[in-house]
């Protein structure tokens, strides 16, 4: 689904990401963890066409994307989250889901602005499916409120319904359970799980390591930009190098 072969990254003379290569499988959950400024959401931003990489490819379906904006990367089926949530104020959850949605439409400028029947048809299938993604991640009863007066975890979902609306195959996650208290980050646990079963492939960064080894096929471990480890999750616990770059000291210390 998705591969990086030796992607660097450089902003002046940071290296902020230093040769970073790994495989994606399709219909997995693969995390993306380290410590603060390891180069996670970098790496995301390259990936989703946000930054331009310094050297290096980024392959999405066998397709080479590096260059590419972020709304054709998009129309390919790639979709993504923000570590900050990103809705748009004013606008009710359904609203912002619907926004979503529209780049699967196909009704121009012109059709809209005669406002022909083939576009308020459009429009109401847009709705529709915006209200499903509302009820298959359980916040359906606050589609008409205003998105940014949610409670945070209420938030987080509507971004999620937002970004499942583009259709993705695969989606990226930053920081999915950032600010959420205990039981809203197990209840995104299980939305991504749920996510995951629908056929759509994840790829997350995430700092909270009891949801990344309760859902995650496999993981990346990034270090100063440079990736130190991958594996599946139970290996990761166990690596020395992990250790020593989470609590500075190795196993053998530790124990």
């Amino acid at each position: 689904m998705l591969e990086l072969y030796s992607v660097h990254k450089y902003f002046g003379g940071l290296h902020a990401v230093d040769g970073v290569s790994f495989r994606v499988a399709p219909g997995s959950i693969k995390a993306l963890i380290g410590p603060n400024g390891a180069g996670k959401t970098t790496l995301f931003n390259l990936i989703a066409g946000v930054l331009p990489v310094s050297s290096g490819n980024i392959t999405f379906k066998g397709r080479q994307i590096q260059g590419f904006k972020p709304h054709r990367i998009a129309a390919l089926g790639m979709s993504r989250t923000f570590q900050n949530i990103k809705l748009c104020h004013g606008m009710t959850a359904l609203e912002n889901v619907m926004l979503g949605r529209h780049i699967r439409s196909s009704a121009g400028l012109l059709a809209a602005m005669l406002n022909l029947p083939r576009t308020w048809r459009e429009e109401r299938d847009i709705r529709h499916r915006a209200m499903e993604l509302l009820e298959l991640l359980g916040i359906a009863e606050f589609a008409e409120v205003e998105a940014t007066s949610l409670a945070f975890g209420q938030q987080r979902a509507v971004e999620m319904a937002r970004a499942l609306a583009t259709e993705p195959e695969l989606l990226l996650l930053d920081e999915p359970a950032s600010g959420l208290n205990i039981y809203e980050t197990a209840e995104v646990a299980r939305l991504i799980t749920r996510i995951r079963d629908m056929g759509i492939t994840v790829l997350l960064v995430e700092h909270d390591m009891s949801l990344v080894m309760d859902i995650s096929d496999e993981i990346v471990v990034l270090s100063f930009g440079a990736k130190i480890a991958e594996d599946r999750p139970e290996a990761i616990q166990k690596n020395p190098e992990v250790i020593r770059t989470y609590l500075g000291e190795t196993e053998e210390a530790s124990a």
